[in-house]
């Protein structure tokens, strides 16, 4: 590992089902596991232009970034990266979600069944405070 952290963004999709999109990794860091969408930050690139750009790369859907869930550090495999997580409402809601770009697949999955997929204790996390956060607040 060399350099400075990378800045990232990830999105958080629920359902109301209490179900979140994953994306499959098509590449590494982490190729094969499934986590939440996103990616690097690009330079002169706003937080929230980023989270809409990855959201869409990964899973052809366009969204409204809602608000700010938490910051994550993720160290692993030769990589250091600081994630900034946001709530994410697809715009419009009928869309349905595909694997694009560096995503091999995409999936809906239930919060109580993360741990059987390997997710990292930090996504789960996320997407916990996520759940909670959108329990509070009426998302239209």
């Amino acid at each position: 590992m060399s350099g400075a952290p990378v800045l990232g963004v990830g999105g958080v999709v629920l359902r109301p089902d209490r179900s979140v999109l994953l994306v499959r990794r098509g590449t590494p860091p982490s190729k094969g596991a499934w986590t939440l969408p996103g990616g690097r930050v690009q330079q002169g690139e706003r937080l929230v232009a980023a989270v809409a750009r990855e959201m869409l790369q990964e899973t052809g859907l366009r969204v409204r970034v809602d608000r700010l869930i938490e910051l994550v550090e993720i160290i692993r495999e030769g990589f250091h990266y600081v994630v900034i997580d946001f709530l994410c409402i697809p715009d419009p809601p009928e869309q349905e979600a595909r694997a694009a770009d560096d995503s091999a697949d995409v999936t809906w999955v239930r919060g109580d069944q993360l741990a059987e997929l390997g997710i990292p204790k930090e996504v789960i996390e996320t997407v916990t405070r996520a759940m909670t956060l959108r329990a509070g607040v009426l998302i239209r």
